[in-house]
């Protein structure tokens, strides 16, 4: 298809123009092979690449040379973050902002499908839409359950299950053959045709009417919606001639599928971009469908990354467990790679001596705006004997630290944070971290019969309600004058407002909680350091960027292996990951992920007795060895 395009739109003077208007450089001939193609291809980039600026370049200069009115580019990604991110690089400009408008779309998956297939199905069937929430569809199928005597027979059967609540809490359509079922996340201990089969099926379909659905449900009946008018997809993809899909390594094998049933006819250019290396195993297939079947074989590559420079970029390309891929540092330091070695008499001290090497190692201007941080594959211990397995046993008062990026109880500290984070351009996981720090901070002020706050994802669902007033008040506190007289204390009252209206009550302590919104408030604990209070998961600091990063040697969900001590063997051993278990491929990916955030110092920690083995080996490489004291 030919796109409405005017002939120079990308052209290497017109690029370079618009680059240098964003602070962009391009030296790279990798960069310009992606930025100037307009041919349906995949991008691989790794982790610092500087692959979302360049995304939005690429966006500005096509709104920019854009010559239809009535068809658009659709821009997609997995996450509201990730879409925010790109919308910040692209809205500096007039042009640049055209983005945002029709004939253009750029969202989430969710909320394409949402806009463009499921609510018309839903109203074309004469139902509505009151909520897409799976924490409010929870709340109302349990309440359907135990107050409506229709529901009696399966009310008895799920209480003789130990998961009966999250069966009944995760009830989704799935669509077979042109038809919708009901489906949990697990078999159904009942045959559908049984009487407790048929009541959990109408309770379903109850709700439905009622106009409450769970997000799944969306992609369900878009689905049946696409089978029964063939002619959609040929709409759709007449009215998106380009499509873009970001950070491709997240989308899952449901949400691949409804897309290829949109645009697989190759009506439309759809550029994939992504790092498929930082792609979490859970929740992702391995048969060659959805995330997994991204890059294709031919997909071009960015490998340099401008995040860090030549040893980490070493060590990554080690680690690339989905894709080879060597990675090159494009930083101007080398970077220093450290193992602090600890026993169970000194693992209170493996914090505090990261904090003194990324003293030692970081420049202190740089340490003032992005503070170490510590993070783990697990927040708290099981039921294993080993110690230490996860943040918690690293940390003391892990509790009150909380957990990154929620960290601050103190929402001046907390919003003063995600600022400086913010105007280096991690808009991707700023947001849900303002919010996740929030709900933090209110959940103890909230009553125990309180609707649990939502997670960002939950709040982009409703535009026109109290989620919608909540996004642009996280959006003022992160880009707005907060020290202007009266402002903050307004936006507080407002912010305390919506958390009333997303939680479903009208009263709550907001007179314990207020004292932690004035900026003077310092609840967390003093004898924490500040990597302490920002420790937190591997799995929640995709996207972020560190100065210094600390890496905690925990316990696999097994009970069976420490992940630092997989790592350490396999870098000492070869790197054959071919011969690498599922297991070590779980644990090594996760270091993948953490291993590249910092810029200047990333570190593991791990027991003496398990380091034994490789700490030669990883001396002989360039590493630094540090034994940790016991405390005095």
């Amino acid at each position: 298809m030919e796109l409405p395009l005017k002939p120079d739109t990308l052209s290497k003077e017109k690029a370079e123009t618009v680059a240098a208007g964003m602070g962009l450089t391009l030296p790279h001939q990798e960069q310009w092979d992606f930025l100037q193609s307009l041919h349906t291809m995949d991008l691989q980039a790794a982790p610092g690449s500087g692959k979302t600026s360049l995304v939005g370049l690429k966006l500005a200069l096509l709104v920019q040379g854009w010559t239809s009115t009535t068809r658009g580019i659709c821009v997609l990604s997995h996450t509201n973050t990730a879409k925010d991110q790109i919308t910040q690089r692209i809205t500096g400009t007039a042009d640049g902002r055209g983005l945002l408008a029709y004939p253009h779309f750029i969202g989430t998956i969710q909320t394409f499908t949402h806009t463009f297939l499921a609510a018309p199905a839903i109203r074309g069937q004469g139902s509505r839409i009151v909520v897409v929430d799976d924490v409010a569809y929870a709340a109302a199928a349990h309440r359907t359950l135990m107050r409506d005597r229709d529901f009696a027979t399966l009310r008895t059967t799920l209480s003789y299950q130990s998961d009966g609540e999250r069966l009944l809490s995760n009830a989704h359509f799935v669509c077979d053959g042109g038809e919708l079922n009901v489906a949990s996340y697990r078999k159904l201990p009942f045959k559908l045709e049984s009487d407790s089969g048929q009541e959990f099926v109408r309770l379903k379909h109850r709700l439905a009417w009622a106009g409450i659905f769970r997000f799944q449900d969306m992609y369900a009946i878009a689905e049946r919606h696409l089978i029964r008018s063939p002619r959609l997809s040929r709409a759709i993809t007449s009215r998106f001639p380009f499509l873009l899909l970001d950070e491709m390594q997240d989308t899952d094998a449901i949400q691949q599928r409804l897309l290829d049933k949109v645009f697989g006819a190759g009506g439309t250019v759809v550029q994939r971009v992504g790092d498929v290396n930082q792609r979490i195993f859970s929740g992702h297939v391995k048969d060659g469908t959805g995330a997994a079947s991204f890059p294709s074989p031919m997909a071009a590559e960015l490998p340099v990354s401008r995040r860090f420079g030549g040893r980490i970029a070493e060590l990554a390309s080690e680690l690339t467990v989905h894709r080879s891929q060597r990675i090159i540092g494009g930083a101007d330091r080398e970077g220093t790679v450290a193992l602090l070695v600890f026993d169970e008499t000194s693992v209170a001290g493996v914090v505090p001596a990261f904090e003194r090497l990324a003293a030692e190692f970081v420049p202190e201007e740089v340490l003032a705006i992005s503070p170490p941080q510590v993070l783990g594959s697990r927040k708290r211990p099981g039921d294993a004997k080993q110690f230490p397995q996860s943040v918690a046993c690293y940390v003391p008062d892990f509790d009150l630290a909380g957990t990154a990026p929620g960290a601050h109880a103190s929402l001046h500290e907390l919003v003063w944070t995600a600022r400086a984070r913010w105007v280096l351009g991690e808009a991707r996981e700023v947001v849900m971290a303002l919010w996740d720090g929030v709900r933090a901070m209110a959940r103890p002020y909230l009553p125990s019969d309180a609707i649990p706050l939502p997670p960002l994802s939950g709040l982009e669902r409703y535009p026109a309600t109290a989620g919608g007033r909540t996004r642009a008040i996280l959006l003022e506190l992160l880009t707005g004058p907060v020290e202007e007289p009266g402002t903050w204390l307004a936006l507080c009252d407002r912010l305390t407002t919506s958390i009333g209206e997303l939680a479903g009550v009208t009263v709550w302590d907001i007179h314990g909680v207020t004292p932690l919104m004035r900026p003077e408030a310092r609840p967390v604990p003093q004898h924490l350091g500040r990597a302490a209070s920002l420790a937190g998961t591997i799995q929640r600091a995709k996207g972020e960027t560190h100065a210094a990063t600390l890496i905690l040697d925990c316990l696999g969900r097994t009970g069976q292996r420490y992940d630092v001590v997989q790592t350490l063997a396999h870098l000492v051993g070869g790197g054959d990951l071919a011969r690498a278990t599922g297991t070590a491929k779980q644990a090594i990916q996760l270091m993948f992920v953490a291993a590249t955030r910092p810029t200047h110092l990333l570190a593991f920690a791990t027991r003496r007795d398990h380091a034994a083995p490789y700490a030669a080996a990883l001396e002989e490489r360039g590493w630094l060895l540090r034994e940790v004291p016991a405390p005095r």
